[in-house]
């Protein structure tokens, strides 16, 4: 599946978000089967256990680590910050909806976040109950990182737009990575294990819910720039049976953003039903890894079990032989950059929170002529994208902005070509991890996008949209989906994710990357991943 290039890398949409807010979990309901039981029966890890293999986090990369290691004889134990997402609330949906946001919807949060703040003049915002919630949008100093919450980590929350790297710019991504390895054994593998699949041309070009992207390609197609469907991790047979009315909707109420509750593929329906069928995997949620420490032994792994308001309810310490960090780019940067500078892992080289970039993330909307309509029924699945890589530095995704009222708008998230890389550092009289990112490094990546809409707009006579992201704001620059980078493969650890100078230790998530997929990330981690793990299960174990 080597489509060219899309823009959703975990968070789709800032549209969707916006108008949806959605659920909360992965596990939709209608798919989960055993899954949810499964999940509720696992017992929490017991403090002063020992284990072979502890992996921390959840998402695409631990789930990859997880059911290898476990398919090969180990028994490993999966620390997860986020909550199980298994058990429906009160309207009986596991997660909330993205136009009526609940506590379900954020992590920690007691005012919403989305990416789409504003509408029509109307700031979008509302107050909500702190609560262990599925979308994180963290803050740092110049930009907003979103992140997913709970037992699947960012597939949870991300569009589901699955892309491969056209072969040509793979050397650009991972260049100390053998290309044909990935593109003859990885990348099938992991678009196998995932559920990649595309959407049917000919049910797109008739269906109401893909008006949006179809005015989106017919605008790309008169300004001469090519344009690509992009495989995706949505059920199209759950889909067409949600738009003919058989089935309860989920990409066509919006569901995206706080969680999917039937359609989308995330890793409940893929990795982590075949983890649990092993047999030998424990997941623990709620649970917060806060030291990694040396050992007889192996390593110390010591972490807070959590409540539901996010507090600390009890402290636990275990013994592992081997722990694997897949925290997501932003959570295994913080811990190795703290665990560093505090001294529970001295022998960590000064790579360690370096590379860390957005993947070019930035987003923008478009006023359309009146006879351009994009329909009030908008699937809150990305199915197409706008390919000018090779000549302006960018790929844009076109997005939903599923508001249930007709908006004459195109919406589009954009992953650009840039050069900024930022550094994680231990802010020690704060207690904390700082990102020395700036805004105004995101220029280079509004000077990109507007390489293809700035030529859209030209030709269709048309204007951007300025309500969408504040007041008179045209570019969405303040945020990423895609976070990546902070424990660079080769740098920080050896070709394989191994860490230097403590054995034992590995990187196996979105950190490992070197800031840009020049695609959505996911499936290239998850890539990497099955490449990195076959080698260390075979050499280390």
């Amino acid at each position: 599946m080597t489509h060219t290039m899309t823009c959703d890398n975990g968070f789709k949409g800032p549209s969707r978000r916006t108008f949806i807010a959605g659920t909360g979990s992965i596990l939709g309901a209608a798919a989960l089967g055993g899954a949810a039981t499964a999940a509720r029966a696992s017992t929490p890890i017991a403090d002063a256990a020992v284990v072979p293999a502890v992996v921390i986090g959840t998402g695409y990369g631990g789930c990859v680590a997880a059911l290898r290691l476990a398919q090969a004889g180990v028994d490993v134990h999966m620390i997860e910050m986020g909550m199980a997402w298994d058990t429906p609330g009160q309207d009986g949906k596991i997660f909330a909806n993205t136009t009526t946001p609940d506590q379900r919807s954020y992590w920690l949060r007691t005012k919403t976040k989305q990416p789409l703040s504003n509408f029509l003049g109307f700031p979008l915002d509302k107050a909500i109950p702190r609560y262990t919630g599925i979308l994180d949008a963290e803050e740092f100093a110049g930009i907003t990182v979103y992140q997913g919450r709970g037992v699947g980590g960012g597939s949870l929350v991300n569009g589901g737009m699955a892309v491969t790297p056209k072969r040509e710019y793979f050397g650009d991504v991972l260049p100390m990575v053998n290309a044909d390895e990935m593109y003859n054994v990885y990348y099938p593998r992991a678009n196998a294990e995932l559920g990649v699949g595309l959407v049917d041309p000919a049910w797109f070009d008739t269906t109401e819910c893909y008006q949006y992207a179809r005015v989106g390609r017919k605008h790309a197609q008169r300004s001469g720039f090519p344009f690509v469907f992009v495989p995706t991790v949505y059920d199209w047979d759950y889909m067409k049976q949600e738009a003919a009315g058989t089935v309860p909707k989920s990409a066509l109420v919006g569901e995206i953003l706080y969680g999917n509750n039937h359609g989308k593929k995330s890793l409940q329906k893929s990795y982590l039903a075949k983890i649990r069928a092993t047999g030998r995997v424990t997941i623990s949620p709620l649970h917060r890894v806060v030291s990694v420490a040396p050992t007889t032994g192996g390593y110390t792994v010591t972490m807070e079990q959590l409540n539901t308001n996010g507090d600390p309810i009890a402290t636990k310490s275990v013994t592992a032989a081997k722990v694997f960090f897949a925290a997501g780019s932003v959570g295994t940067s913080k811990l190795l950059v703290k665990l560093k500078a505090t001294g529970a892992l001295p022998n960590l080289n000064g790579e360690v929170g370096r590379g860390w970039g957005d993947n070019g993330n930035v987003m923008c909307g478009r006023a359309n002529h009146m006879w351009d309509a994009t329909g009030k029924l908008q699937s809150s699945i990305p199915t197409l994208g706008i390919d000018n890589w090779a000549a302006g530095g960018a790929f844009a995704e076109v997005a939903p902005l599923p508001t249930g009222i007709e908006t004459y708008a195109s919406f589009y998230l954009s992953i650009t070509k840039t050069p900024n890389r930022a550094q994680f550092s231990w802010n020690a009289a704060a207690g904390k991890v700082d990102l020395n990112w700036q805004t105004a490094w995101k220029q280079v990546s509004i000077n990109a996008a507007k390489s293809i809409f700035d030529k859209i707009n030209a030709k269709e006579g048309t204007i951007y949209r300025t309500d969408l992201f504040g007041v008179y704001k045209t570019w969405g620059d303040h945020l990423t989906y895609h976070p990546l980078g902070g424990a660079i493969l080769n740098k920080a650890t050896d070709n394989y994710g191994r860490l230097h100078g403590h054995p034992g230790l590995y990187v196996i998530d979105g950190s490992l990357i070197p800031g840009s997929t020049v695609v959505n990330p996911f499936v290239t981690i998850t890539a990497l991943a099955e490449r990195n793990i076959e080698k260390i299960i075979a050499a280390d174990l």
